[in-house]
């Protein structure tokens, strides 16, 4: 009776046990379409136009993929030496292993030891959690079957390689190499894939950074197991067992333009898997230039800190200015004068301590940086470089001004107005040439928001360093704007390449952008932005102050290359009492281009005068001029043209 029922209790779980088997052999359909069409989270990289890493870019896990016929069949009998031998014998259940592994743990008392294979460590990473239960233990072992049977074992250890994590935030055997070692996995010693196949098993342990010894150790056991397999000679083997690789600890994104890779990811957020599709981003950026540009930006930068400590011994409002200097900072962005390309963007003098991108998110006012655009709409509405206007006070609707120096200098030409940023000779130039015309013509060139007041004559309105960028491109690519581009193309898995072209607007003639260009010229050459100037180039560009020395600019251009440069506190308090935009911003300006010039010595030393533009000595300076903004009539500047 007691047999009878104890075997209707077998028969009663056995059938159990099978419904139980086959409904969820039925139910796993879902799981295994994770692997058969694994997609793995991959890392995007970013580079700059001579093909140099600026930073990889991840989401959760640091991975570069490496199909099969990029692994070293050297570091497949390493893994199969060390994981397991028979990977190619047996149909994914190794069960002689797992026997051993059963009789281990019951002698020791504990569920220690497995016996899993390579195919079930692969479901355990992809598709199950890493509990120790009998349900999952079930499940794995259909799972593994089914993989088996649904893929190639040459593409089981792919996914594999791929997948595992090898420590030091290192996702796949590719991403692991070039980490640790450096190297493409073509290149790895026998003692550096020993190392790397020895990683998975207990990352932390044998992470090579943190334990070199125990990595080596590890990696000697997989050497040995090899040779006493017959898989490599005696001599190789001793070989290997004395090298000792040099281990490199090396950070995940290697980001060297933290402000240019943010802002390019940023630009590219309508992509959603830019972080983990494994993406090639091509930018406009030149690392070289990158440099430079930070470089001179930073000597800046504390040039002015010498010069604001030094003023604070004497007064307390400049020692009041020192204790302001934690928010003090500067951005600069340079571009390709005829293309619009970015070729550097610095958003702050340290990222680490501030990762506020000033380049592109610092809204400030602009000062006379804005003046050039006045004078360009005089010039376009028949004025002339060598117009003369008045430098002297007067009723300007009510609104009361003055020159930075305080003194009037009578009847100047437009070309000296500019050239030494005459508050009050811009202003009678606005009212003389009517403010609504000035005022649609700002709006016309791109600046928004204006003031409806004669402030926005000494720069009241607001804009970023990029949007000066776009709007200084009127004169240094002789008046078509083009809109500042920092991404060249983008590449998928797949090999599409995605471009991205500049945007492009012709707003004035080119002969009449170059009288504009010549008066900047002039500022460089004798006006308020000497200390811009460069030997053997021509440079052009504008310097700009506001209120109380708040915000300091320099937009300034050679005949192939642009930069604009801002320094301020992100607080929008005073500089310093003592300091100048003509100071400050220019010489970064020098320094960047005589770097670049030693760099590239074959950019272009001077501007191209276009056709259609003349010009004449007049007293000690050279005046352009064209049949739209004629010369004053008489050998000398005066006469029809000549306002008062």
């Amino acid at each position: 009776m007691i047999k009878k029922i104890f075997l209707s209790l077998f028969i009663i779980i056995t059938c159990i046990t099978i419904a139980y088997i086959v409904l969820l052999y039925k139910d796993l359909s879902t799981d295994i379409d994770k692997v058969k069409h694994y997609t793995p989270k991959l890392a995007s990289q970013i580079y700059d136009r001579k093909n140099r890493l600026i930073a990889n870019v991840f989401d959760t896990e640091f991975r570069f993929y490496a199909k099969f016929d990029e692994i070293p069949p050297r570091m497949i009998e390493a893994l199969l030496a060390i994981e397991d031998t028979l990977f190619f014998e047996h149909s994914g259940i190794n069960y002689d292993a797992i026997i051993r592994a059963m009789l281990k743990n019951i002698k020791s008392g504990r569920f220690g030891e497995g016996g899993s294979t390579l195919t079930q460590q692969l479901v355990k990473n992809v598709i199950l959690t890493r509990e120790r239960t009998f349900s999952r233990k079930i499940k794995e072992a259909l799972l593994t079957i089914q993989v088996e049977r649904a893929l190639s074992k040459e593409r089981i250890l792919e996914i594999y390689l791929n997948e595992v994590f090898f420590g030091h935030g290192y996702y796949g055997v590719k991403t692991a190499a070039l980490g640790y070692f450096k190297k493409p996995l073509s290149t790895l010693t026998l003692k550096e894939i020993a190392m790397l196949v020895g990683l998975p098993n207990a990352p932390s342990i044998y992470d090579p950074t943190k334990r070199l010894d125990f990595s080596l150790a590890r990696a000697n056991d997989v050497i040995r197991r090899m040779y006493d397999l017959g898989w490599i000679s005696k001599e190789y083997a001793q070989a290997s067992l004395a090298e000792v690789p040099v281990v490199y600890n090396q950070t995940l994104t290697q980001n060297i333009a933290p402000y240019v890779t943010d802002f390019a990811l940023r630009q590219l957020g309508n992509i959603k898997d830019i972080k983990t599709g494994g993406y090639t981003i091509k930018l406009n950026i030149d690392l070289d230039y990158q440099a430079f540009a930070q470089q001179a930006l930073t000597n800046g930068y504390n040039g002015i800190q010498e010069r604001l400590q030094k003023a604070s011994k004497t007064t307390q409002d400049e020692q009041d200015d020192v204790s302001k200097t934690d928010t003090f900072n500067g951005a600069m962005v340079v571009t390709d004068t005829r293309t619009g390309k970015i070729l550097a963007l610095v958003g702050g003098v340290d990222f680490n301590k501030s990762p506020f991108n000033r380049a592109t998110d610092a809204n400030r006012q602009i000062g006379s940086s804005v003046k050039p655009f006045i004078y360009q709409i005089a010039l376009d509405k028949g004025y002339s470089t060598a117009t003369k206007v008045p430098d002297a006070a007067r009723d300007f609707d009510g609104y009361q001004a003055s020159n930075v120096d305080k003194s009037f200098r009578g009847l100047i030409t437009l070309q000296e107005a500019l050239m030494f940023s005459r508050n009050l000779a811009t202003l009678n130039i606005v009212q003389l040439v009517g403010f609504n015309t000035i005022y649609n013509g700002l709006l016309d060139y791109g600046f928004k928001d204006l003031n409806s007041d004669m402030t926005i004559a000494i720069g009241s309105l607001n804009a970023t360093p990029l949007i000066m960028a776009k709007e200084y491109s009127l004169f240094s690519n002789y008046g078509t704007r083009l809109e500042p581009t920092l991404i060249d193309s983008v590449i998928d898995l797949e090999g599409n390449v995605f471009t991205y072209e500049t945007q492009q607007e012709s707003i004035i003639a080119p002969e009449q952008a170059f009288l504009g260009v010549s008066i900047l010229r002039e500022v460089v050459a004798n006006g308020t932005g000497r200390r811009a100037r460069v030997n053997g180039v021509e440079v052009a560009g504008k310097t700009g102050t506001t209120n109380n020395n708040v915000d300091f600019w320099f937009c300034g251009f050679t005949p192939d290359v642009q930069a604009i440069i801002w320094y301020g506190r992100d607080d929008s308090h005073p500089i310093g009492q003592r300091e100048s935009a003509g100071l400050v911003a220019p010489p970064v300006f020098a320094e960047f281009v005589g770097n670049v010039l030693r760099l590239d010595p074959a950019q272009r030393k001077t501007f191209p005068v276009p056709e259609g533009v003349e010009s004449k000595v007049i007293d000690k300076y050279r005046f352009y001029y064209t049949t739209t903004s004629p010369l004053p009539s008489g050998s000398s500047v005066g006469g029809e043209q000549d306002i008062w």
